[in-house]
Order: C-alpha cells, then structure tokens, then sequence
C-alpha cells in the first residue's frame, strides 16, 4: 500500500506542478490516495455571479480537478470521457469549499468516481465521472 500512495502522491505532485487553470482558479490539493483525492477552494468574489452565488462553473471545475486526481492516481495517465452535476444548494462569498473523490468503479481503463462537495458539513454538489486511461499520453512534466 505504501508503494500505491507514493504513486499517487508522485502523480499528483506533476500533474499539481502542470496545472496553470487550477492554480488560475485557486484549487488546492489536499490529500491524494490509490482512487481517491480531496481539494479545495475558498470562494472568492472572482468565483461569484450575477445572483452573489458561487457559478456552478468552478464547481464543476472543482469537482472536475478531484476526479483528475482520483483518476491519475495509478500512475497511468487518464482523462474524463463524461460528467454530470448536480447543485443542491447555493454557495456563498467566502465559503471553503472541499471536494471529495471516491472511485466506485475500475474497469480495465475505464474509471467511474463519485464526487462531493461540501461546505462545511453540507453537501453543496454531487458530481459524476467517468475516465479513461492513455498509456501513451505523455505524462505531466
């Protein structure tokens, strides 16, 4: 187990180093494992839209950057193919926002992950998604 959590701290650490629109938007890594990733962000007023909300855009960004993750974590290279969200409540100005990757299933290259996303103790989003692994996707420099 220890040699799959170097794996899936080593992966993170390059793609973390590679992501400019993550840093851009104010994503941060938390905790990475074998299938699974936290992040989070603190709403800013550049995250807020016409209703003083956080846009469903950068939570579908953050939730996108867990599933990345969660989904690189084996080492091998991997993208989204498909995802859905659903928002269940607003999120305010100034809200800390985490959000947790679980991988449900792996499946020859083929990963399906649900994502969460909580202020606090409330869930503000569930997020699905489904990856594929590229082998011959170069890996992140």
């Amino acid at each position: 187990m220890a040699d799959e959590l170097d794996v899936a701290r080593q992966a993170a650490a390059a793609m973390e180093r590679a992501d400019a629109a993550g840093r851009g938007v104010g994503v941060r890594l938390l905790d990475v494992g074998p299938g699974r990733a936290r992040v989070a962000l603190t709403v800013e007023e550049r995250h807020v839209n016409g209703h003083g909300i956080c846009h469903g855009g950068y939570l579908f960004f953050l939730a996108d950057a867990a599933l990345a993750y969660a989904g690189n974590s084996y080492g091998t290279s991997a993208v989204a193919v498909g995802a859905d969200i659903t928002f269940l409540r607003p999120v305010a100005l100034g809200a800390e926002l985490i959000a947790e990757a679980v991988e449900r299933a792996l499946v020859g290259r083929s990963g399906l992950y649900d994502v969460t996303i909580r202020d606090g103790d409330q869930p503000v989003a569930e997020f699905r998604g489904r990856t594929r692994q590229v082998p011959g996707l170069p890996p992140p420099p």
